[in-house]
């Protein structure tokens, strides 16, 4: 072979796989795309308005905002921003934070440092000796860099910066992800990969993914990680780990971004040498307070605990014939010193209270109301039972008003097809927070009790279960980055709409077309409805295969445990189907207050997306559009099917609008979708017909397999699990 013919081969090889990485790139990028505007005009007049960079300051979140603020502008506009150091020159984008601005550039702000708080940022139209400059300023550095973000978003978006004038601030403290991520790198109810941490390579190794990261968390709001899975190893805790949990921490620092880790309640047995875990045991108060002073030693600004306590076969207080009030207050008391919170986890339950799964966690910590020391924070989950497709919210928002409440959503996909099915949760965030608790009449929605407007809580909080792995394009589907993405943006402000959320990160993250946009987006926000439907409709809720939580699983009924089988949530036999939890079955609605539980307990009145939820009802049951309840379970099952079909006809038709890779993904992945939203439908109506005896009715496909088929397929190695 000669060397010319070498060479040909080597760039045409070269050719084939560039285009690849090329794309490679746009996923890794999320929603921080900064591709160069399009539309001539829009770039042009943003041209014309943002000549140089004038940073105040030199900390490191100033780098980083000056950083992200050239990258932005650089690949948005198509050429290099320069720095300034100083305001003659026109058409300055100036940031820093208040004390570092001078009276000339103070003159031009007026109360709006008054109305925001320690992270909210000003971004500001000003005039500085007859000459135009933008400022993008806040009380705080960490302030500064949410306006940098959001101003380039402003730019991502194509919207208009004249005469800007905006103020914003989070409404709620903290605002976490947590990682159920394992020190040997796999990650439970993982569908995107292994950890990002690599262990065994900190603390020397920081891997850029790190700063990708901090930097993506930082652009929608997120302040808070923990590092750990809520089922922790005690090892975090060790001098080994902390030192490697430390510069993660540094490495996150510049963003705002705190760590926190999960504590293992037995840790001063499996790593301190004691013979007791015991809450009033002096040795291990004392053990927990040395514990907490050698990690702010190490990390000053460290978030606090999140523990899981005697649930799911964790150690926790009620080990000794304590309380989670006890456990709580222990830990509490050993980080308050350094301003460190505890976030204690409400999901509990029991094997040996089988009546009903979904009332003990409010049996459990409703009685304690207002005995948790001022820097514990409940976190609970959404919903009564686990992360179903739909819940309604969880009975202990509204029956708390003493207890800060912090709200627990997740964000990766363990109950809705994992990575290969297209969901946009954050119509099932909304759902939630906008849902009335009647805490203190009407109109007292969750969302005012985690926001503490409520009941004027000083700490609040919101969490989500991270969906990121180590996939290139971080959350295994490109769609599940808007989950991801809007998670950030709900927990910044609970009462944003999720159908702006999906706009906003449809055009910064594949196109500002609006032939584009409007088909897509009509996609993502019917996608939820469409899992339900094809999963569980009209209230029906764990009926998930067990273990690995994938495919249908209605008929698993060997397990040891009651509330482990799927049989235990739809309790379907001849007479009917549902889980009657309304005062004449398990009374769980005595848990919400009188006029919700007075709406659930009357069939008539229930909502019928609930009401499969709190009723056992006849298989003739009469549903509002006059179809009985067998045929209206058999036709939602098909239009969550036909839902599928359409998207994929949508995405079909996006192609034009789309780089080859990504679109390529997200077709195959809604195939995927669709054939296995068919398996549910079809497993799903043939186990439950055994038992209603009925046909199909008219529009609903008939199933090309039995069930004795969909009953012998095994997933053993599932990812996630």
């Amino acid at each position: 072979m000669n060397q010319s013919f070498f060479l040909y081969i080597i760039l045409q090889l070269y050719l084939l796989i560039a285009p690849c990485n090329i794309s490679a790139q746009e996923d890794y990028k999320l929603w921080l795309q900064y591709k160069k505007i399009q539309d001539n005009k829009i770039a042009s007049n943003y041209q014309s308005k943002i000549y140089r960079i004038y940073p105040l300051g030199n900390s490191e979140t100033i780098q980083a905002a000056t950083k992200e603020l050239q990258q932005g502008i650089s690949g948005l506009l198509d050429r290099k921003i320069a720095l300034q150091q100083s305001t003659n020159t026109e058409n300055m984008l100036i940031l820093g934070n208040k004390s570092s601005l001078n009276e000339a550039i103070l003159k031009n702000i007026k109360n709006e440092f008054d109305i925001i708080n320690e992270e909210g940022y000003i971004i500001k139209s000003i005039q500085l000796k007859n000459k135009k400059h933008l400022l993008i300023t806040g009380k705080t550095d960490i302030g500064v860099l949410y306006g940098v973000f959001n101003f380039l978003k402003l730019l991502q978006t194509n919207q208009s910066i004249e005469n800007l004038a905006i103020t914003d601030a989070p409404k709620i403290n903290v605002r976490i992800l947590n990682h159920w991520d394992n020190l040997n790198g796999t990650i439970e109810r993982g569908y995107a990969g292994s950890s990002l941490w690599n262990w065994h390579k900190l603390p020397e190794f920081i891997d850029q993914r790190y700063i990708d990261y901090a930097r993506a968390n930082a652009s929608i709001g997120i302040n808070g990680t923990v590092l750990n899975n809520v089922n922790a190893s005690a090892l975090i805790l060790t001098p080994q780990y902390l030192e490697k949990v430390e510069a993660l921490a540094n490495t996150f620092r510049p963003y705002g971004i705190k760590v926190y880790l999960t504590a293992r309640f037995s840790a001063p047995i499996e790593i301190g040498g004691l013979k007791t875990a015991d809450p009033y045991d002096t040795e291990v108060i004392n053990w927990w307070e040395e514990k907490a002073k050698e990690i702010y030693l190490r990390i000053p600004d460290f978030g606090g605990f999140l523990v899981k306590a005697n649930s799911e076969g964790q150690p926790g207080p009620q080990n000794y014939g304590r309380n989670h009030v006890d456990g709580a207050n222990m830990l509490a008391d050993a980080v308050a010193p350094f301003g460190g919170i505890v976030m204690w986890r409400a999901f509990v339950y029991s094997e040996h209270d089988v009546n009903d799964r979904a009332k003990q966690a409010y049996s459990e910590f409703v009685p304690y109301d207002g005995q948790f020391k001022k820097n514990v924070i409940l976190q609970v989950k959404n919903g009564a039972i686990d992360f179903q497709p739909r819940e309604p919210f969880h009975p202990m928002f509204g029956a708390m008003p003493k207890t800060p409440l912090m709200m627990e959503f997740q964000i990766t996909q363990e109950y809705l097809g994992f990575s290969s099915h297209l969901v946009y949760l954050p119509k099932l965030f909304q759902e939630t927070l906008e849902s009335d608790t009647y805490q203190k009449g009407k109109g007292t929605t969750v969302v005012k009790i985690i926001d503490g407007s409520l009941n004027n809580h000083k700490i609040t909080g919101i969490a989500g279960v991270a969906n990121i792995g180590n996939d290139i394009n971080w959350t295994g589907h490109p769609f599940a980055q808007a989950n991801w993405y809007g998670f950030g943006r709900q927990a910044w402000n609970p009462y944003l709409d999720s159908e702006t959320i999906a706009e906003d990160w449809l055009r910064m993250t594949f196109s500002n077309e609006e032939n584009f946009i409007k088909p897509v987006k009509e996609m993502m926000l019917e996608s939820r409805e469409a899992i339900v439907n094809y999963m569980t409709p009209l209230g029906l809720h764990h009926i998930m295969d067990t273990g690995h939580h994938y495919g249908p699983g209605p008929w698993v009924s060997t397990l040891s445990r009651p509330e482990w089988n799927p049989v235990y949530y739809h309790k379907a036999d001849t007479k009917g189907i549902g889980f009657d939890r309304s005062k004449t079955g398990s009374n769980a609605t005595a848990q919400y207050a009188a006029e919700l539980a007075k709406i659930f307990d009357n069939t008539a009145s229930c909502p019928e997306k609930d009401l499969l939820w709190f009723h056992h009802l006849s298989w003739d049951y009469k549903l509002k559009n006059g179809e009985t309840l067998w045929n209206g379970l058999a036709l939602k099952y098909q239009e969550g099917v036909n839902q599928v079909e359409k998207m994929q006809t949508t995405w079909d038709q996006m192609k034009n609008y789309l780089d080859e890779t990504r679109f390529k993904e997200v077709q195959m992945l809604l195939n995927i979708q669709r054939k296995e939203a068919k398996w549910w439908r079809d497993a799903c109506l043939l186990y439950f017909q055994q038992f209603s005896g009925k046909e199909l009715p008219k529009g609903v496909e008939k199933p090309t397999q039995t069930l004795n088929y969909f009953q012998s397929l095994k997933f053993p190695f599932a990812p996630g699990n």
